[in-house]
C-alpha cells in the first residue's frame, strides 16, 4: 500500500482521529446533558427521557445491515464524515428550534431518530478503519483509547454543561458542540485510511446490496461462537439500557431535581470510564480477551448498576456510578478486539452492522417500556403505603425515586446472569480457540 505524501497513516492517523473525537463527543455530551435537563424540567417524567433513547435506537437496529453494506462498498473515511456532517445538521436545528422559542419534546424525538439513522453507519466504518490502520497486537490498546475518549467526554461535559447553562445558556453549549464537529471532520480529511484487500470471503459476499445487507448475519449464524459472544450482549445491553434510562431520573426525582447532583454522579462515572480506558490502554487487557468480556458484564452489573439502584446517598452514587463504568472499557475493548482478530477486514462493515443489530435487538424495547414501567407500576407501587414498599422498602427506600431505583437493582442482577452464562456455555467461552484469526486463515490460503 503506498503512503500518501503528507497524510499521517497508522497510529499517527489513528491519534488525529483520536484528537478530533474527543472533542466532538466532548460537545455532544455538553449537549445531551443539557437537553435532559431541558426535557425533564417540561415533563417532570422519565418516559419523555426514554423516549428520546427509544427514537435514537431505532434506526440504529433496522438500518444497521444495509450501512454495513454500503460501508464496505464505500470509502470509509467519507462515510464517516458524512454521519459526522449529519450530527451537525441535527444540533442546527435543534439550536434554530430552541432560540425561536420552538423546542419541544416531540422535536427532540424526531431529531434523534435522524441523528440515529446517520450514526448507523458512524460506528461500522470506524471499526472497520481502525483495522486497517493498525496491526492487531494494538486492537486492544487502540479500543481502549476510544473508549476513554467517550468517558473524558463525560466527566466534564455534566460539569462544564452545568456551569455553563447559567452563564451561556443551553443555546451557547449547543454552539459549542457544533464548532466540536468541525475538528472531528477535519481530523478525518487530513489523514490516510488504506483500502482492504480484497478476501475470499469479500469475494464470495458480493451480489446485490439486499444480499450484502444480509451476508453479516449469515457471517455470524455460521460461527456458534460469535453468535453466543452478541446473545450475552444482547441479554446484557436490555438490562443495562433498563436502568442507563432511568438513572438521570431516578437521581432527579430523589434529590427534588438537583442538576449539580446529578452532574456530579455522571462526572463519577465518566472518571471510571476513564480510568478504565487508561488501564485498557496500557494493560491491553487479559490474554484471553473473553474474560475480559464475560467477566466485566457480572462485575459492572453487580458491583454498578445494582449498587446504584440499591443506593440513596450521593457518596454510594459516585462509588456505584465509578464501578459501573469502570469495567465497560474492559467488555467493549475485549470483544472489539475478538471480532477485529477473527473477521477479514473487507467484510467488517457488514459483519459488524450485524452484529451491532443482534447485540442492540431488544434494545429499543427496554427504553420504550422503562418509562412507563417506571411511572405507571414501580414508582406508585414504591410510595409508602404501595403494593411493593413492604417488601423492597428496606432495601431501596420508598418515595420518589424509589420504584426506579427498585428497577436498577432487579436489572443489574438481570444482566449478570448473561456473564454467567456465556461462562456455562463452551463455545462462548473458548471463542478464541474455537475461531482462528483471519490473517493466519489468509495465510494458510496462500500456502495451499
Amino acid at each position: 500500500m503506498t503512503r500518501q505524501r503528507g497524510r499521517p497513516a497508522g497510529m499517527r492517523a489513528f491519534a488525529v482521529i483520536f484528537a478530533g473525537q474527543v472533542l466532538s463527543l466532548l460537545g455532544s455530551a455538553m449537549t445531551n446533558f443539557g437537553l435532559t435537563i431541558w426535557a425533564y424540567g417540561e415533563t417532570g417524567q422519565a418516559t419523555s427521557l426514554a423516549l428520546i433513547a427509544f427514537f435514537w435506537g431505532v434506526p440504529m437496529v433496522l438500518l444497521s445491515p444495509v450501512a454495513g453494506a454500503i460501508v464496505d462498498r464505500s470509502n470509509r473515511r467519507l462515510m464517516m464524515m458524512l454521519s459526522d456532517l449529519a450530527a451537525v445538521v441535527v444540533t442546527i436545528v435543534q439550536l434554530l428550534l430552541y432560540v425561536g422559542g420552538n423546542l419541544e419534546i416531540w422535536h427532540l424525538y424526531v431529531t434523534a431518530a435522524v441523528a440515529g439513522a446517520f450514526a448507523t453507519f458512524q460506528w461500522p466504518a470506524f471499526s472497520a478503519a481502525m483495522s486497517l490502520m493498525l496491526p492487531k497486537e494494538q486492537y486492544s490498546r487502540a479500543n481502549g483509547m476510544m473508549q476513554l475518549a467517550e468517558s473524558a467526554s463525560g466527566i466534564f461535559a455534566p460539569v462544564l454543561a452545568g456551569a455553563l447553562l447559567s452563564i451561556i445558556g443551553l443555546a451557547g453549549i449547543m454552539t459549542i458542540d457544533i464548532v466540536s464537529f468541525v475538528f472531528a471532520i477535519g481530523a478525518l480529511l487530513v489523514v490516510q485510511i488504506p483500502k482492504p484487500t480484497r478476501s475470499a470471503a469479500g469475494q464470495g459476499s458480493q451480489g446485490s446490496l439486499w444480499e450484502e445487507s444480509l451476508y453479516g448475519f449469515r457471517h455470524i449464524l455460521a460461527r456458534r461462537s460469535l453468535l453466543g459472544l452478541q446473545l450475552v450482549f444482547m441479554w446484557g445491553n436490555f438490562f443495562a439500557s433498563l436502568g442507563l434510562v432511568l438513572l438521570p431520573a431516578m437521581i432527579l426525582a430523589r434529590t427534588g431535581n438537583n442538576e449539580l447532583i446529578l452532574g456530579s454522579v455522571q462526572s463519577a462515572a465518566s472518571i471510571g470510564g476513564v480510568v478504565g480506558g487508561l488501564a485498557m490502554s496500557a494493560w491491553g487487557g487479559f490474554k484471553r480477551r473473553v474474560h475480559g468480556v464475560l467477566l466485566g458484564w457480572i462485575l459492572c452489573s453487580l458491583g454498578g448498576q445494582a449498587l446504584m439502584g440499591v443506593s440513596q446517598s450521593l457518596p454510594i452514587w459516585l462509588v456505584a456510578g465509578f464501578l459501573w463504568i469502570f469495567f465497560v472499557p474492559l467488555i467493549n475493548a475485549s470483544n472489539q478486539s475478538i471480532w477485529q482478530a477473527k473477521v477479514e477486514a473487507d467484510v467488517q462493515g457488514r459483519v459488524f452492522a450485524a452484529r451491532r443489530a443482534i447485540a442492540w435487538l431488544i434494545m429499543p424495547l427496554a427504553q420504550l417500556i422503562a418509562g412507563p414501567l417506571a411511572d405507571r407500576v414501580f414508582e406508585p407501587a414504591m410510595q409508602p403505603g404501595g403494593s411493593l414498599a413492604a417488601t423492597f422498602g428496606w432495601l431501596v427506600g420508598t418515595g420518589d425515586g424509589a420504584g426506579m431505583g427498585l428497577i436498577l437493582l432487579l436489572s443489574g442482577l438481570a444482566a449478570a446472569v448473561g456473564g454467567v452464562a456465556g461462562y456455562a456455555v463452551r463455545a462462548v467461552r473458548n471463542v478464541e480457540v474455537i475461531l482462528p484469526d483471519h490473517d493466519a486463515l489468509a495465510t494458510q490460503a496462500e500456502a495451499g
